[in-house]
């Protein structure tokens, strides 16, 4: 069944200080992300990039069973082709693709902004990526992973061969992805999946908890770091030192930067500002 709800009660947006809450509330899918919902996740992400009204974000879901199952499947799409093309052409698929979900994994990925996921219950196929691209992964003890595309003939997508092996390294990725066990949330904290495992209800408050900590941190440095990290994997050592170099210069023009060594001089606790 659609939901005909406003896109804005389906991807919920709330402010709490300076942490921006981005919520999937979509009940009748069991949270499953159809195309405009997820191109609001995308959309909300890069614009909080830039309007700093938050300088955190954490994304998680209504309900305590469902993070998110991947892909609203019921979704019907528009079809204004010309009448004598087929429905289906080759090249279709992968320009819905790269058109699509992988504009939502480099939104989070790049984002200036330290990115927390609250995993409340099952994250599967690119749930489970959506959840594991943020910065940060804290799951409910009730929460489970799975990679479900090989139970159904599926080749994985929504970016999970580039992230897992990043994440648990080649051979437990072929383990994850080959045999589509489920991954409850005590193994996925022994795999490395995730950073923290709480009782479910105390998800909410032990991410505020890590929230707050980041939102009264010295958010543009944050935000070089992540860039680091992400390529550490993919650049040679030259080039991690050019940008490095390049990242930590930029770094010392900002306020935060000039208040640490300040605050270190004077021997007081740093007052951050986020730029």
């Amino acid at each position: 069944m659609a939901d005909e709800r406003p896109l804005e009660d389906q991807i919920r947006l709330e402010y709490r200080g300076k942490i921006a809450w981005i919520t999937i509330d979509r009940p009748e899918v069991g949270n499953a992300l159809n195309p405009p919902c997820r191109d609001r996740i995308r959309d909300l992400v890069l614009e909080l990039n830039t309007n700093h009204r938050a300088r955190v974000i954490v994304l998680t879901a209504a309900g305590e069973k469902l993070f998110c199952p991947g892909a609203d499947l019921s979704h019907t799409y528009e079809n204004d082709r010309a009448d004598d093309v087929p429905d289906r052409v080759i090249g279709d698929p992968r320009r819905m693709m790269l058109d699509g979900q992988y504009t939502l994994f480099p939104a989070i990925l790049d984002s200036d902004l330290p990115i927390i996921s609250a995993v409340n219950g099952t994250a599967a196929g690119m749930g489970s990526h959506l959840a594991l691209a943020c910065d940060l992964v804290i799951a409910a003890d009730n929460a489970k992973f799975v990679e479900v595309f090989a139970r159904r003939g599926l080749v994985p997508d929504a970016l999970g061969p580039w992230l897992l092996p990043r994440i648990i390294g080649v051979r437990r990725t072929m383990e994850l992805l080959l045999f589509a066990d489920d991954v409850p949330a005590d193994r996925a904290l022994e795999l490395g999946l995730v950073n923290r495992v709480v009782p479910a209800a105390e998800l909410e408050a032990a991410t505020m908890e890590w929230a707050e900590r980041l939102a009264s941190g010295p958010t543009r440095s944050f935000g070089f770091t992540k860039w680091l990290v992400n390529q550490s994997l993919d650049v040679d050592r030259r080039t991690m030192m050019e940008n490095a170099s390049v990242a930590v210069e930029l770094n010392t023009y900002t306020e935060d930067s000039q208040e640490g060594v300040a605050s270190f001089r004077e021997r007081r606790d740093p007052a951050w500002k986020g730029y």
